[in-house]
């Protein structure tokens, strides 16, 4: 089973084009398709050497646009609160294990005690933030970046025929 990767650009990353994988026939063998492989050849052009300095325009463009601003600024909306309160609970189990040891060897239910509830709570809250980063990042910022990433490719492309960079 082959997994398309909406990352993978082989025309843009300069490397070949993956063979195309045609349906094997009721005898084993591979009928032969001239319009897949046609489809997925890489064009002679696109090994010509690209110019490091139209490639740098290119890149620099892309950070000082709008788009790319927004996202990274979305980006750290989330990632930076809640580091930095996952960092604070962390820390304060982490004091209150050293600090109080009394209050964390307080019984909450039969033999779980505090300390081991907050342990697991510890275990609880990196799931959480781990679904709601990925959430976050599905629902505000992955469609930008993905915008971004092809309108960077096309002129990345744009540059390497030896075209200005818009």
């Amino acid at each position: 089973m082959r997994i398309e990767d909406p990352w993978y650009d082989a025309l843009a990353s300069g490397r070949e084009a993956p063979p195309a994988r045609l349906p094997e026939s009721r005898n084993g063998q591979s009928p032969v398709n001239p319009a897949a492989t046609a489809a997925t050849a890489v064009p002679a052009d696109s090994t010509a050497p690209v110019d490091p300095a139209a490639q740098d325009a290119v890149y620099l463009t892309v950070q000082r646009s709008a788009a790319f601003q927004q996202v990274r600024r979305r980006y750290r909306r989330f990632a930076l609160p809640a580091t930095a309160a996952f960092l604070v609970w962390y820390l304060a189990y982490v004091t209150a294990a050293t600090c109080a040891p009394g209050l964390m060897a307080r019984p909450v239910a039969g033999v779980l005690n505090v300390a081991m509830a907050a342990g697991l709570a510890q275990f609880a809250t990196t799931f959480l933030l781990t679904w709601a980063y990925a959430r976050h990042a599905r629902l505000r910022r992955d469609r930008l970046a993905l915008e971004l990433r092809w309108e960077t490719q096309d002129m990345a492309r744009t540059a390497a025929h030896g075209e200005p960079v818009a």
